[in-house]
């Protein structure tokens, strides 16, 4: 077990400094992402932090690998009352509030910077209050950044028309889906988890994803190409239910967030910093990476997505907020 995971037990059990004291408080949070995977460290870091600073009366127990559950059926179980979080994205939250799904929309934006001035943003946030209001669903941050997204196939992909054909797995909204297709291929809707099975059964050609989990999931024994399209910069929200969110006390609440948006930026950055080792490992592993894109013709055919969504008029309207 990881030290950050161990101390947050040990923190539980009482063995940490001071007597043990059963926590008032427990959320179970879940993720898609492997136990190796940068996330699951951040997570654990997350609540470690929190731990002590309740002095241990607020616990996370992180769980990797979708253990409790899909994210979708996490989703609605938060929303019900029931004590667990999830790892998600715009595009899932945008099956709630609709202008949200512009978070992974293609092309939306392209550095670390401009995803935390969105945050900052009223309008941004009236969403986010709207999606506890009316849903019951609570954003502590959504800092947390996994890098770009690239299709990784069995055959190169420099253009458009080179994905067309191409079965590509994404997740099953939305906003993924019609993004895929816009680029070019046929989007196919699985569970993170059966993306190695699927690929070495040929269910699938590829699947979009970041750098990242390729070694967390050995993907360069069922894949021969990371195809550098770029095409979303993978935003992540950390969400509980509002109903148990509004059980805690105040104080807590601001930890949790606080603590939050700390782990989330330490997580982001070490990420950047790690995908060149990342490039090197998978070549050494017999992977070829395409960087010879023509990222411009993959912009123009991302339009489409956002017609058929409705949402270039949302993309448009924060990119003159964040230049102002």
């Amino acid at each position: 077990m990881k030290r950050v995971g161990l101390a947050v037990w040990l923190w539980a059990l009482g063995l940490l400094g001071g007597a043990w004291a059963a926590p008032t408080y427990t959320l179970r949070f879940n993720h898609v992402l492997g136990p190796n995977h940068p996330y699951h460290a951040g997570f654990q870091a997350w609540a470690e932090r929190v731990a002590q600073r309740t002095g241990g009366d607020l616990q996370i127990l992180v769980f990797h690998s979708a253990q409790l559950g899909v994210e979708e059926d996490i989703l609605e179980q938060l929303r019900q009352g029931v004590p667990v979080g999830q790892n998600t994205d715009g595009a899932r939250l945008g099956n709630y509030v609709r202008e949200l799904g512009v978070f992974n929309g293609p092309y939306f934006v392209d550095s670390y910077a401009a995803v935390e001035r969105l945050a900052a943003l009223p309008v941004v946030q009236g969403w986010v209050e709207r999606l506890a209001q009316q849903y019951g669903i609570r954003v502590l941050c959504f800092n947390w950044v996994q890098g770009y997204r690239h299709f990784m196939t069995n055959r190169p992909v420099r253009r458009p028309e080179d994905l067309r054909g191409l079965r590509i797995r994404t997740p099953p909204a939305p906003v993924w889906q019609e993004s895929v297709r816009a680029l070019g291929a046929t989007p196919v809707a699985l569970p993170f988890g059966e993306i190695y099975s699927a690929l070495q059964q040929r269910a699938i050609d590829g699947a979009e994803l970041v750098y990242a989990n390729i070694p967390d999931m050995s993907l360069w024994e069922v894949l021969r190409y990371v195809n550098e399209t770029k095409h979303f910069l993978l935003i992540n929200f950390q969400v509980v239910g509002e109903a148990w969110y509004r059980r805690l006390p105040a104080n807590y609440r601001q930890i949790l967030r606080e603590e939050c948006v700390r782990a989330g930026r330490e997580t982001s950055q070490r990420i950047a910093a790690e995908e060149e080792r990342i490039k090197g490992l998978i070549q050494q592993r017999g992977m070829t990476i395409v960087s010879d894109v023509d990222l411009a013709a993959f912009r123009r055919a991302a339009e489409a997505a956002y017609e058929r969504l409705g949402l270039k008029t949302i993309r448009d309207a924060l990119y003159q907020a964040l230049r102002r």
